[in-house]
């Protein structure tokens, strides 16, 4: 490399290069402005120019190494040629040419979103301008404040199909519940049916064991109707209930219309009497 620039800056080499720059006559300088051209070619050929010093330039701001200077010199540099090729796309437009504002591809930023048009009112930042101090907390984006909704709030955005309220109007609930509900109860049948099947099988078998005892014994002291229970402690006669009835119904009214003093002398005069 330090070769070749050895022989660019040689004195035989410059002389050389004069010569061609001599016969292809002096090198022609851009418009200030885009309406002193009236030439369509012209006009594309300047914008082609412009862009390739854009380029040029946002490659060179990369590098964050230059100083905070000459990188807000560079972005300022960019974003003035990016206003001067507006001016030239909207002059190759009158012109008759294409429209290369409407036919350029979008440009999209490192998350995605789409980046505005370049003819668009406001600053950019390209490449390391981006972390320059005061540029920095432009480009950071607050973290979102949670939201705390009331309760009246919550209970707004509530509708009836929340509580289920219309479940069953396209009918497809009610033939599910129907179908469920028939299996259930073709199982619960199926169970009661077994489980009766097993007592009157058991009932069989009782009755079965009763009878042949029966007939091993003879029939000693039992009849047809079952066996006989024989009562050991004498049982009052349907008299005696009455009066024990009437009797109790007497205490009754006598403790309600009678005084404590009153109840105390009929029972000594009963004593006295040996009556109870």
């Amino acid at each position: 490399m330090a070769r070749n620039e050895e022989k660019a800056q040689s004195m035989l080499n410059r002389f050389l290069a004069a010569k061609q720059d001599e016969k292809r006559g002096p090198k022609a300088r851009r418009p200030y402005l885009a309406t002193e051209c009236t030439d369509l070619n012209e006009a594309d050929r300047w914008r082609q120019q412009i862009l390739r010093e854009i380029g040029r330039k946002v490659m060179e701001i990369q590098n964050a190494g230059l100083g905070e200077h000459r990188i807000r010199d560079l972005n300022d540099e960019i974003n003035k040629l990016i206003r001067e090729k507006g001016h030239w796309e909207r002059r190759i437009v009158e012109l008759g040419g294409p429209d290369y504002a409407k036919t350029a591809p979008k440009i999209t930023d490192s998350e995605g979103n789409e980046v505005t048009d370049s003819r668009g009112a406001g600053y950019r930042y390209f490449g390391a301008a981006k972390q320059l101090p005061g540029v920095k907390e432009l480009f950071e984006k607050e973290a979102p404040k949670p939201t705390v909704r009331s309760r009246f709030q919550m209970h707004k955005s509530i509708t009836p199909d929340y509580y289920g309220f219309r479940d069953e109007e396209d009918g497809v609930l009610l033939a599910v519940e129907a179908e469920a509900e028939a299996t259930i109860q073709a199982q619960a049948l199926a169970d009661w049916q077994e489980k009766d099947a097993e007592r009157q099988a058991a009932l069989a078998g009782v009755t079965d064991k009763a009878a042949r005892k029966k007939q091993q014994q003879g029939g000693d002291g039992e009849d047809a109707a079952g066996p006989q229970f024989v009562a050991y402690v004498p049982l009052p006669d349907q008299k005696a209930i009455e009066q024990m009835v009437l009797e109790k119904k007497k205490a009754e009214l006598l403790s309600k219309y009678t005084s404590e003093a009153l109840a105390k002398q009929q029972q000594e005069a009963r004593q006295l009497l040996n009556k109870q």
